[in-house]
């Protein structure tokens, strides 16, 4: 009987890669869903440089993401959202989470393209410049998840409320709201934006608004 050939590993879930701190025993893929699971077995290299004990680590694989916050320097509002999270609800949080627009980057994407993708997908609005902000992990104890963190110039309407948006066929419904910056830093200060990629986001602004005025008031 001829021996099967090893199964091939889904693309979301290659070989975590080595290092001189890294010391693997065996690397898993438990689950290859819309996001995989990995099971890593290993141990690593202490600061003294003896090994750690063995250790066993559950990895989701989300790879990449952008997150986009708009912004209107001409009437100092921002754009965000809102949507239903079912982690959220989970954990026994609100699950309507008020969010900046955010997604995956496809396979080869900008994450550039990506932001300004998603922010037309989810808000309706196309950002004229953009800035990056940087790029985070959100969850580094248990997945590979990094964001690309951007912020884009718009134009606001004058109304505080621009409707619902979202693509039809993920079933997303994303609810936009416009706030004066004071107003979204002041939610954010009681703990009412819960999320944390709307929290960094707004946080970096509220350092980089009085530069973005000056700045971005030019045509």
């Amino acid at each position: 009987m001829k021996a099967r050939p090893p199964a091939s590993r889904p693309p979301k879930a290659p070989p975590v890669p080595p290092h001189p701190l890294y010391m693997p025993e065996s690397d898993e893929v438990a689950w290859s869903g819309r996001f995989a699971l990995q099971v890593v077995r290993f141990r690593y290299r202490r600061s003294d440089g003896t090994p750690s004990a063995l250790l066993t680590w559950e990895m989701w694989r989300r790879g990449q993401g952008v997150v986009m916050l708009p912004y209107d320097p001409r009437t100092r509002r921002v754009a965000l959202i809102e949507q239903f999270r079912l982690p959220a609800l989970a954990a026994g949080e609100e699950p309507v989470m008020r969010e900046c627009p955010a997604g995956l980057l496809g396979a080869g994407e900008d994450p550039g393209q990506a932001a300004l993708r998603e922010v037309e997908e989810e808000t309706g609005l196309v950002p004229d410049r953009v800035v990056p902000i940087g790029q985070f992990m959100l969850m580094q104890g248990g997945s590979d998840e990094r964001m690309h963190f951007y912020c884009g110039r718009v134009s606001l309407p004058d109304e505080g409320l621009l409707g619902l948006r979202g693509l039809e066929e993920e079933g997303e419904e994303t609810r936009i709201l416009v706030l004066p910056l004071e107003e979204a830093l002041a939610q954010l200060a009681r703990n009412e934006i819960r999320n944390v990629t709307a929290a960094l986001a707004l946080l970096w602004l509220q350092a980089n608004a009085p530069r973005l005025n000056t700045e971005w008031m030019d045509p």
